[in-house]
């Protein structure tokens, strides 16, 4: 059967903002971060050592509320490090599923690209949640990294190599 009725979008604009506004209070949020791979001429990864967990990382961080990933790795870096790096393609996005206190959450990880020693005397820890930075060959990063950082950080320079992004589910390819 066809109506003929004007849809309710063009027929009560107010009514078809609220049907919206419902739908989204109601729908699923996702918590996302937003990490860069960032290497030095020599190919080595930078990790960074929080404060505030245990083991080391990839940079990057938390995106606020509607940040897009790439402007939430740039804030991050740039608070954290001082540094103002390009955010390339995305490699990798990882669904890491709902584990202690948190819900589920969506982890990019970013091309950020080389930069050179002249570029890491810039570095500055600019608030108390670095205490430390390394570049590291991926066999160090294997020792230093958590199990599903490390396999995200794999797949980051897999998908560098191949230019091919990876989606992930916990780490691991689904």
């Amino acid at each position: 059967m066809v109506s003929s009725a004007e849809p309710l979008f063009e027929r009560d604009p107010e009514a078809w903002h609220a049907h919206l506004a419902e739908g989204n209070a109601t729908q699923a949020r996702k918590r996302v971060s937003a990490d860069a791979l960032i290497r030095d001429r020599a190919g080595r990864v930078l990790l960074v050592d929080p404060r505030y967990k245990p083991g080391w990382d990839t940079p990057g961080g938390m995106a606020e509320a509607n940040e897009p990933p790439d402007a939430a790795v740039r804030r991050e870096i740039r608070e954290e490090l001082g540094l103002t790096i390009h955010v390339g393609p995305v490699l990798v996005v990882d669904w890491v599923s709902p584990h202690g206190p948190w819900d589920d959450l969506l982890a990019f990880v970013f091309d950020g690209g080389e930069i050179g020693a002249e570029q890491m005397l810039e570095v500055r820890f600019r608030d108390d949640e670095i205490s430390a930075y390394e570049f590291c060959t991926p066999e160090q990063a294997g020792e230093r990294l958590r199990p599903h950082i490390w396999r995200r950080l794999v797949a980051a320079l897999e998908a560098l190599e191949s230019r091919r992004a990876r989606y992930l589910r916990d780490g691991l390819a689904p």
